[in-house]
């Protein structure tokens, strides 16, 4: 078998390897290791090679000795390829998040491999109907799927083996959940504060530092240890928005006040979105639709210009300790299991139906609650997709939902759901969004984003210390009743100030669909993008002009998001064309070419 590899060239048997980040290279005439991130070797001995020889020699010699247990050994961010030439044998993994992709293709008898999936050698790629489908679904591709039909991307905590006449993947780590009933809370106190400012620590070394700070929980928390571990006022930066129900700046400037940080804030316009939706979209080495990518990248690119070069990030806080509000709320409905069976169905169940009984406001929120306690976990979060509530028959062209199935999004999530080594609801909801909120969508946002504006970014929480740390709390200090993260705002008590552990949880949410409907640049750049994307056969005219004319305008911040996900698929479709097959621009032909499974 031969190598083919894509981006900053490094020769090596078979052709070239390209990643964007710094990169660890050991090298024979036979034989190429290329390894970039931080990882940091538990084995004493090989963290001393990695210290004196870099981390490419340190993986040679993992790899020697353990093979495809190797990873396993290794914490920190990290990805990294060994090619053997002679042997024709390649071996690859991720980190436990999947944060450095490694996107590989199968072409004949060359394995081809890059650190993006737009740029693995190779032929034009084909855009796949089913990724578009999945794509519009989740507003991201889900691993190890990818916008192409013949390319794929390693999933998190994932080894690859690729010989002759085969490609094998398999996790090589997988979260094993304690779940004690009980725990020693002022030892485990000590112990979380520890972790967190060690982490802290190791991400702002030898390096220009600064933080993302929203005013939540998560990232003050990450900027008032970057404070404690620098000894001097980090530079720290907020973005605002000037909308109704939109701007968290207040939280930002709490907590900079309380720990003394050098704070920077930046409110975004619609005028700043005309110029980064088509920049930011391109960027990604897939279409990408969380559209809080765009203020990220405007806050990260101040960041860059004022000498900054390294980000840390808050993510993680909630997906490890029970932070998001849906936590609760699917605690509520698992309640209605409690209901004796026959109570349910012969009592309660047809009460609610009986006709009038909608009328009453008591009565309908009772039966939508029934309805929605009814459908098992995880089908129940996706009750309220843009897809379903929309209706798929209604967005789609007959002929593009004729070649795609349109239960995969469902039959990958019960996948993950099932695999998920955990018996307490909370952490099962945690293990899943460790793939599908973290692995998926948040991490390769701020990634990515960083990337652009030339960063690199820290994500201290995700240390692999702090999340077996989460594995070993009691399941209720996650979820206390009602109460999300319960143990990890108590922990923090006293460090953060009191107005934050007490505040919801926002973010750098985007008031896109107002400024869509106020903004006649912006809506314009909207309009043309749907429009564009509607010759292109694969929703349906009718459905977007309604979008365009109807829905967006009664209800901007429901409908805005319809309206984000296909103007940034448009975009990078436009960025893209050029090297993809079975595509043209505005074609008439449907994006036609069926999955092609390596």
């Amino acid at each position: 078998m031969r190598f083919a590899q894509g981006l900053k060239r490094i020769d090596c048997p078979g052709g070239t390897l390209a990643v964007a980040l710094s990169v660890s290279v050991s090298q024979s005439s036979d034989m190429v290791c290329a390894a970039w991130g931080t990882p940091r070797f538990r084995d004493p001995a090989l963290a001393r090679i990695a210290l004196a020889e870099g981390a490419a020699v340190a993986w040679l010699r993992a790899f020697a000795s353990s093979r495809a247990r190797a990873p396993g050994g290794v914490a920190g961010r990290f990805a990294v390829v060994m090619i053997d030439a002679v042997h024709g044998r390649c071996l690859a993994a991720v980190d436990r998040f999947g944060s450095l992709p490694f996107c590989y293709a199968r072409d004949g008898g060359i394995f081809a491999f890059s650190d993006r999936a737009d740029r693995v050698p190779g032929p034009a790629r084909a855009v796949g109907n089913q990724a578009i489908f999945d794509y519009l679904f989740f507003h991201h591709i889900p691993a190890p799927e990818t916008i192409f039909t013949d390319v794929r991307r390693l999933s998190a905590a994932h080894s690859l083996s690729a010989e002759r006449s085969a490609v094998n993947t398999g996790p090589y780590w997988q979260p094993v959940f304690d779940e004690p009933r009980s725990g020693d809370f002022p030892s485990l106190k000590r112990e979380f504060l520890e972790l967190v400012e060690q982490a802290v620590a190791r991400e702002a070394v030898d390096r220009n530092v600064g933080a993302f700070l929203s005013g939540g929980t998560d990232s003050s928390t990450v900027s008032g240890m970057l404070c404690r571990v620098l000894g001097k006022p980090p530079r720290t930066y907020s973005i605002g928005f000037d909308a109704n129900g939109y701007d968290e700046m207040e939280y930002a400037r709490i907590a900079a006040r309380h720990f003394g940080l050098d704070h920077r804030e930046y409110y975004v316009t619609p005028d700043d979105l005309l110029v980064a939706i088509p920049k930011v979209a391109a960027h990604f080495d897939q279409p990408f639709g969380n559209s809080s990518a765009v203020p990220g990248w405007i806050c990260a690119q101040r960041a860059h210009a004022d000498g900054v070069d390294k980000m840390l990030a808050g993510d993680g806080g909630d997906e490890l300790f029970g932070g998001n509000s849906r936590y609760a709320k699917q605690r509520i409905f698992s309640w209605y299991d409690l209901v004796p069976g026959a109570l349910s169905k012969h009592v309660i169940e047809p009460a609610l139906a009986l006709p009038g009984i909608d009328r009453l406001p008591l009565a309908r929120k009772g039966a939508s609650y029934i309805e929605q306690a009814r459908i098992p976990l995880p089908d129940r979060t996706e009750m309220y997709n843009l897809l379903h509530r929309l209706g798929i028959d209604s967005i789609f062209t007959p002929d593009f939902l004729a070649g795609i199935d349109i239960e995969h999004p469902a039959k990958i999530q019960r996948q993950t759901w099932s695999d998920v080594r955990a018996h307490t609801l909370i952490n099962r909801m945690l293990a899943f969004d460790w793939k599908y909120t973290l692995a998926d969508n948040d991490l390769p946002k701020v990634v990515g984003t960083t990337q652009l504006a030339g960063l690199d970014v820290g994500f201290p929480f995700l240390s692999d210390e702090l999340v077996d740390f989460s594995l070993r709390l009691p399941p209720e200090w996650k979820l206390k009743g009602l109460t999300l993260r319960w143990f990890f705002k108590e922990a923090l008590k006293g460090f953060l100030p009191d107005e934050i552990i007490a505040k919801k949880k926002h973010g750098f949410g985007l008031p896109f669909g107002v400024w869509a409907t106020s903004h006649p640049g912006l809506h314009d750049l909207a309009a043309a993008a749907v429009k564009g994307f509607a010759q292109r056969r694969i929703v349906r005219p009718e459905f977007a002009r309604k979008l365009l004319d109807e829905l967006l305008p009664a209800h901007p911040a429901y409908y805005g998001e319809m309206v984000w996900i296909l103007m940034v698929l448009e975009h990078w479709l436009e960025a893209h064309e050029a090297s993809l097959s079975h595509l043209s621009p505005r074609a008439r032909e449907p994006l036609v070419s069926a999955p092609t499974r390596l």
